[in-house]
């Protein structure tokens, strides 16, 4: 009876995260951006600037540095964008190229499951005939429409979610440590059990502040590198591809393999010189592992040593439930899972098996 409670109430929570992905997703960002800014304010209140003009100040600097980046690299974007019919018909003569050839592995691969088919079928073989792709203009109009009208509610409920999370850091920044004043009173009346709840709340938040922070250098880093890199080696739109590396990177495992293709790619469409595609994939796995192997990897041990599997496990779980973004909060999700569980009692077991 206890085990089948136990299944219920697991896909039931299941359940309850994918179901509220549109809340959880903008809460744990704007929680995350606030441990990562916080130490910010704290220095700033050091200086003897208030709380509240430092949050400002905190949040006003990063929106303005957010614009001005997005100002500098605007035209690149729109050059990408611009160029996508382009690089899709050059990638469709490429795969027409490599697939028209009479003797080759994909139109054996077809002609063979034709003949199948038709034998399992009972009716006789027949040469393969190439489908015939007919469009209509109005047909065509339809779905510019509606790939235009799904690309504006997107970048709708984009904007509106961004909008949530920059206020909910800014009030997360502005409370302070209100939230720990609070779970200090909770504790109980036991001045020995207070002292014990303020030196694990401060070990959870330097730990998750220190890991964050260290999230922040490395992309950072990553991102400076990467424009360098490919702007000698006369990449178009440098500026943009490498924020989009900075992006990517977030997510291990996955972000470095994302990068080197998408560079790949793009290098291969602007000049059609694969000298050019292997000095773009050569420099942005220099970097990838030099970031992330090296200085991400040593960082993340001095804050919390991690089992490589169990990361990686945990990615594939938070992707499998949240697409996209839970690649993007997963390894944080468990960092902080992980800090929790060493310094709450009872958790032994869950940070036994997250830790190395």
């Amino acid at each position: 009876m206890r085990l089948a409670q136990t299944i219920l109430a697991t896909v039931a929570f299941l359940y309850a995260l994918q179901w509220g992905r549109d809340f959880l997703v903008p809460l744990l960002l704007g929680i995350l951006l606030a441990y990562t800014l916080n130490p910010l304010v704290g220095w700033l209140e050091r200086v003897h600037i208030g709380r509240a003009l430092g949050t400002c100040l905190v949040t006003c600097a990063i929106l303005l540095g957010m614009a001005v980046t997005a100002e500098k690299v605007h035209v690149e974007f729109s050059n990408i964008i611009e160029e996508l019919p382009e690089a899709g018909r050059k990638l469709s003569r490429l795969v027409a190229s490599t697939t028209s050839a009479k003797d080759s592995t994909l139109r054996r691969i077809q002609d063979v499951a034709t003949q199948i088919e038709q034998a399992t079928a009972g009716k006789p073989s027949a040469p393969a005939r190439k489908p015939v792709a007919v469009l209509t203009q109005e047909g065509s109009q339809i779905k510019v429409i509606d790939w235009v009208w799904a690309g504006s509610r997107g970048l709708l409920a984009f904007l509106s979610q961004a909008t949530m999370v920059v206020f909910l850091v800014f009030f997360l920044l502005l409370s302070g440590d209100t939230f720990k004043r609070k779970l200090v009173k909770l504790a109980g009346p036991s001045l020995s059990r207070k002292k014990v709840t303020v030196h694990i709340l401060d070990e959870i938040n330097s730990s998750i502040q220190g890991y964050m922070f260290m999230l922040l250098v490395t992309n950072v880093l990553l991102a400076l590198l990467m424009w360098l890199a490919l702007h000698a080696l006369g990449l178009e739109n440098a500026g943009a591809w490498a924020i989009v590396a900075g992006l990517l990177h977030l997510m291990p495992y996955f972000g470095p393999l994302l990068i080197v293709c998408a560079l790949g790619v793009a290098a291969y469409l602007q000049t059609e010189s694969l000298q050019l595609v292997l000095m773009v994939a050569l420099a942005s796995t220099a970097i990838a592992t030099l970031v992330g192997t090296g200085i991400a990897t040593w960082m993340t041990g001095r804050i919390a040593r991690m089992n490589a599997a169990a990361v990686f496990v945990s990615l594939l779980f938070w992707g499998w439930l949240w697409g996209v973004w839970g690649l993007l909060l997963g390894v944080p999700l468990v960092v902080i899972l992980k800090v929790v569980a060493e310094k709450v009692e009872g958790m032994e077991v869950v940070a036994e098996l997250l830790g190395e």
